[in-house]
């Protein structure tokens, strides 16, 4: 499936310019690509424009009537995301790990990192691998048509076994 996702990306650099679902799968069939290993990846895609159009809702909703302050779709620079049970055991504290050091370095905001935790979950096996859930990261930000930071796509793109230490 991240095969498919990272021909994708690589192919439909802007996600509006990606065909509709349908003929991106002929395309695909075209290619050569596993028609398992596409259907996978077209439920992700279908999956990851519906996070990506609900989030795009709650961002230009209007607010919730002020009484109920619970209802606030801010979240307050002070909260901090808690993950369950399944979320730990499906993404690995490597996963975990870079996804808070995203979160510190102010690249990746609450809406887009739990769009990034709902289709890392729809992924299946566990732990997921890094490698995988940077391939996520890239297609959320794809699907928000932003391009991320040039120090993002770096850690983003790196091989770390291929790193030198200084």
């Amino acid at each position: 499936m991240f095969e498919v996702l990272v021909y994708v990306y690589e192919n439909y650099w802007r996600g509006d310019a990606c065909p509709e679902l349908p003929q991106l799968e002929r395309k695909l069939n075209a290619i050569g690509f596993d028609a398992d290993e596409i259907r996978d990846a077209l439920l992700w895609l279908d999956g990851l424009n519906l996070a990506a159009q609900s989030t795009l809702w709650l961002d230009t909703a209007p607010p919730p009537p002020q009484p109920d302050a619970s209802l606030s779709r801010i979240q307050s620079p002070d909260s901090m995301r808690v993950y369950s049970v399944a979320e730990q055991n499906h993404l690995g504290a490597e996963c975990l790990g870079f996804i808070s050091f995203l979160e510190s370095a102010e690249v990746l905001p609450p809406p887009l990192r739990e769009v990034v935790l709902d289709r890392a979950m729809a992924v299946p096996g566990e732990p997921i691998a890094l490698d995988d859930l940077k391939i996520i990261i890239l297609m959320v930000y794809w699907s928000f048509g932003e391009e991320p930071d040039t120090l993002v796509l770096d850690e983003l793109y790196d091989d770390s076994a291929e790193r030198i230490a200084h």
